[in-house]
């Protein structure tokens, strides 16, 4: 089966610093796909979960949580607009949070979601699919101590990226079909 991978909290300020591009090398019987600075990974080679999961961890130098997600899931959401009825604009980024599993929300929760309040928010939920969070943030200092916020509201780690990101992932498994 093919894989995306997504590390969480890697390469951010000083701290689980790793270098994803020799993560790719080291592990090219896999077929990984590097994309970007932050550990994201394309798996275009068929192997199982744990064997994937466990070639990975023994490559930090660090522990951290490693989201695996089967590419047909990544496939799927890359292939619906969410993003249609929403703002867009410089000043705001489309995001996705991967889940660690599957999101049961915990309460009564009414999407979308503003954060920090409806008139003036800073982050949005607009939807919750399985282990996607998606969602919008404006560009602004404030807006990153919300993010932080989704995994605590949804009692789960998360990982975020930007939607762009998962155009470019749905891209890679679309040429490697």
């Amino acid at each position: 089966m093919r894989w995306v991978v997504f590390l969480r909290a890697v390469n951010v300020g000083k701290a689980n610093r790793c270098q994803p591009v020799q993560i790719a090398k080291e592990l090219a019987k896999f077929g990984l796909v590097n994309i970007g600075a932050v550990g994201t990974f394309v798996v275009r080679e068929d192997v199982s979960e744990s064997v994937l999961r466990n070639a990975i961890a023994k490559k930090l130098p660090f522990k951290c949580e490693i989201m695996i997600c089967p590419a047909r899931d990544i496939m799927n959401l890359a292939s619906k607009d969410p993003f249609s009825q929403q703002p867009s604009g410089p000043n705001i980024t489309r995001f996705v949070s991967v889940a660690a599993k599957p999101v049961r929300l915990p309460l009564p929760l009414r999407l979308p979601l503003n954060l920090p309040s409806d008139e003036d928010w800073l982050l949005k939920i607009i939807a919750i699919q399985d282990r996607f969070v998606l969602g919008l943030y404006r560009r602004q200092m404030k807006a990153v101590s919300y993010l932080g916020k989704i995994e605590k509201l949804l009692g789960v780690p998360v990982t975020t990226r930007s939607w762009n990101t998962i155009g470019r992932i749905a891209k890679i498994l679309e040429e490697n079909r």
